[in-house]
């Protein structure tokens, strides 16, 4: 049976010694001391260890079950998402005036990790709710905010985002699902929707669904898609539920992981549902769910990777195998653990450096979303829409790479379900498929976010690699293993961005073949940056005497291995962009 422990520890350490937070101007983040976020952090820690973590096998094991139009959770489910709920946990940066929190969502994101570490398919059903909560409070009258959005802080109501249909998934513009309006100012929704996280369940008492549907008569494509409300059950003007909508649940997907969780085909049978923002601009509306379910997976990805290293580090103490070819380690025993071997140690560095370094990261990028939201800041705002394919692809696909590395540790272990390693690979499986595949990511980011503001903003985040590495050229003690990587990587990224400025816009197949290798020639040298920044909070600490001088040691011989062994990947992906779309595009559909 797999184990997972907390990182606490390293959050602390990110949060107070990294990212500086109490020193910061956001709004909020002077109340977050050490005291405050080790106690936050810590019970959600026990919950995550204690509570979600033994549900994990049971909810692969058991999946979901349609049983007469409702869909049951795994056994335990419900007594689990109670007493989250009860915690307070669904709500937790949730705006006050609708019984939220209002803690920052660097903090949800932080208690975040662990929640889906522990047992990502579980925390999928609160995870779609944030969403939609996010949606209303953003795009929807005080009237609907008053009626849906307490009960969703609150967590007795849930929500989903509707948007796949048989015929369509990235091509959002073939929608067919129709919306009639009715003289009441409601409209009557009529389609099928596919691929619905969290569409049915027991674990509320609602499920508030957010639905892309056409008006008829609106423009085509994109351009005439609006967003609804749509309830699984009306409520009625004092708050209470009246009678059902017209909607069902009808199936769930077999699937190769997240099994816990419920992925419903959802059928709109003239439902009532409500407009959320303004008529034909529902993908504006949708994008406030999508964007912050983009970074979520990338959470997801990095997160299954932590619990397979977890598992992974521990099986290597524990496993005796061979002799370590200086001499003994274990004289007393038949054999020695297999960390005393040198290919072992690179599997599990490899993993180490890479989950560490991303939840930096994406703590980083929820602090710039706080920046957004709490300070109007627009240049916060335009880097986390630059960094967001990013996050999502980049993550999701060494994060899914995490997983299969931590299950080779185990060997032929790792293929044995009871060991557990082999749910994380399935279910790390799908972060780099759903909410816009890792293709589409890299598209996107080459296509409209390399662009964005004119390109003031990619140049604002080389200009922020610069700033900081001319900050610290003076820091001899760490220049070479550290900034100096740095320095050739952004190098790298800044020639691959030039390359496609002049190259992308005479053959635009030049761009597109290469924004896969760019995508992840940007996130290494995003972790780059993370690690250059955790080496010199480590550094720093050492210097001043630190008491765990251990844990910060350990934090730099984990970034100089990533440093020399996983950055230097940035070549290799600036050669491929640079040989162009011709080695993609020669040969002929018909030789495939």
């Amino acid at each position: 049976m797999p184990v997972y422990n907390a990182p606490v520890k390293d959050m602390q350490f990110l949060l107070h010694e990294v990212l500086d937070i109490g020193s910061s101007a956001i709004p909020g983040y002077a109340d977050l001391d050490r005291d405050f976020t080790a106690a936050i952090l810590g019970e959600a820690g026990k919950l995550a260890e204690n509570v979600l973590a033994p549900l994990n096998a049971v909810g692969d094991e058991q999946g979901c079950t349609l049983e007469n139009g409702v869909v049951r959770t795994p056994e335990g489910f419900r007594a689990a998402y109670d007493q989250m709920r009860d915690g307070g946990w669904i709500g937790l940066d949730c705006d006050p005036d609708y019984g939220g929190q209002g803690m920052p969502y660097l903090l949800n994101s932080a208690v975040g990790e662990m929640f889906v570490s522990a047992n990502m398919a579980f925390n999928m059903y609160q995870g779609l709710s944030h969403g939609a909560y996010n949606a209303i409070h953003t795009h929807g009258t005080d009237a609907q905010k008053a009626m849906y959005l307490p009960n969703m802080v609150e967590g007795s109501w849930s929500g989903t985002m509707n948007l796949t249909e048989p015929q369509c998934g990235t091509d959002l513009g073939l929608i067919r699902t129709r919306a009639e309006p009715q003289d009441d100012g409601t409209y009557r929704i009529t389609g099928q929707k596919i691929w619905i996280s969290a569409g049915e369940h027991d674990l509320t008492d609602n499920i508030v669904h957010l639905v892309l549907a056409r008006i008829p008569g609106g423009p085509e494509g994109v351009k005439g898609i609006s967003l609804f409300i749509v309830p699984k059950f009306l409520v009625n003007d004092d708050g209470s539920l009246g009678d059902r909508n017209a909607l069902s649940c009808g199936g769930l997907e077999r699937k190769m992981g997240i099994h816990g969780n419920a992925t419903c085909v959802m059928n709109y049978d003239g439902a009532t549902g409500w407009l959320l923002g303004e008529k034909h601009k529902g993908m504006r509306a949708m994008f406030t769910m999508m964007n912050e379910a983009r970074i979520g997976v990338g959470l997801q990805g990095y997160a299954q990777g932590v619990v397979a290293y977890q598992n992974a580090a521990a099986f290597a103490h524990d496993r005796l195998q061979g002799r370590d070819v200086t001499g003994a380690q274990n004289p007393d025993g038949p054999a020695d653990p297999i960390i005393v071997h040198p290919d072992v140690r690179r599997n599990l560095l490899h993993q180490k450096s890479f989950v560490e370094a991303a939840r930096a990261f994406v703590l980083w990028a929820a602090s710039l979303i706080d920046a957004a939201r709490r300070r109007d800041d627009a240049e916060a705002e335009a880097m986390v829409s630059l960094l967001t394919p990013v996050l999502k692809g980049f993550l999701t696909d060494k994060g899914f790479e995490t997983t299969v590395l931590a299950q080779q540790t185990l060997g032929g272990s790792g293929f044995v379900r009871e060991w557990g390693l082999e749910q994380f690979v399935r279910d790390a499986r799908i972060t780099m498929i759903y909410e816009g595949t890792n293709g589409i990511q890299s598209l996107d980011l080459v296509g409209r976010k390399l662009g964005l503001n004119g390109g003031k903003t990619v140049m604002a985040f080389f200009q922020m690699v610069k700033d900081f590495l001319k900050e610290n050229e003076g820091n001899a003690a760490i220049k070479a293993d550290f900034f100096d990587p740095l320095k050739a990587s952004s190098k790298d990224l800044q020639a691959a961005a030039t390359w496609f400025m002049q190259n992308g816009m005479k053959d635009p197949e030049n761009a597109l073949a290469g924004s896969y290798d760019f995508m992840h020639l940007f996130g290494h040298v995003c972790l780059g940056l993370m690690w250059a920044r955790m080496a010199r909070a480590a550094q720093a600490a050492l210097d001043g005497g630190a008491s765990d001088a251990d844990f910060h040691r350990a934090k730099l011989a984990t970034g100089r291995y990533y440093m020399a062994r996983q950055l230097p990947a940035t070549a290799l992906h600036l050669a491929r962009i640079q040989s162009g779309a011709a080695p993609v595009m020669d040969l002929d559909a018909a030789g495939f």
